[in-house]
């Protein structure tokens, strides 16, 4: 095996690993009795656990999984020389991670925060500008899977710009189109909510 091969390799495991650390899972076990694979929507990031725990600990668990991210795009850096094709491969290595834990049965998340995280590092400027729009359609909605899903398909169209205009490395792209399509097929159950009118909003906690 060609040693870049081996490379891109091992970084994709070390960020699968990094990815697969379930913060939001953990954070909640530190409370009695509650469990997010069954509590509300069952998921492990930070959303599931606003309503849950509240800001506090969604906080916590945002600052944890956005950390995932940054890691695994930083060590692939570090293994592979800065090759962006090794970028490619640790940030959705790290949204699998986080959306189908190894630690609890591949269970998990749906990947915006720790995918917000590997942009952050490979596109700062596409990172903010997805931000935003994310933000402010949460803030006018009130939906944070509208935000979510709204942000991941600006993603590509960001790094594009960032590509054409920038110089951005290609393969960055590819990682924009991946890891916003893994985002957008994990809020498939949201999607179908919002279209019914059944969604929760922003705010609304959940009981069990």
């Amino acid at each position: 095996m060609p040693v870049q091969v081996l490379l891109y390799v091992v970084a994709a495991l070390a960020a699968y690993l990094l990815g697969s650390i379930p913060t939001g899972y953990l954070v909640a076990r530190m409370h009695p009795n509650v469990d997010l694979l069954r509590q509300g929507s069952k998921k492990t990031g930070a959303t599931n656990v606003l309503r849950t725990l509240g800001w506090r600990a969604a906080a916590i668990v945002f600052g944890g999984d956005f950390a995932k991210g940054v890691a695994a795009v930083l060590i692939a850096r570090l293994l592979a020389g800065g090759d962006p094709v090794a970028d490619v491969l640790a940030g959705v290595a790290a949204i699998l991670g986080h959306n189908y834990s190894l630690f609890i049965g591949f269970r998990g998340g749906r990947g915006v925060t720790a995918g917000l995280g590997s942009l952050a590092v490979m596109a700062p400027v596409a990172m903010l500008a997805v931000a935003v729009v994310a933000v402010s359609v949460i803030g006018i909605s009130r939906y944070v899977s509208l935000g979510s899903v709204i942000g991941a398909c600006v993603t590509p169209i960001a790094v594009l710009v960032m590509v054409l205009a920038f110089s951005q490395p290609l393969p960055h792209l590819l990682f924009a189109v991946a890891g916003s399509a893994l985002v957008v097929a994990s809020h498939r159950d949201n999607i179908g909510r919002l279209l019914n009118g059944t969604e929760r909003r922003l705010g609304e906690r959940v009981q069990g």
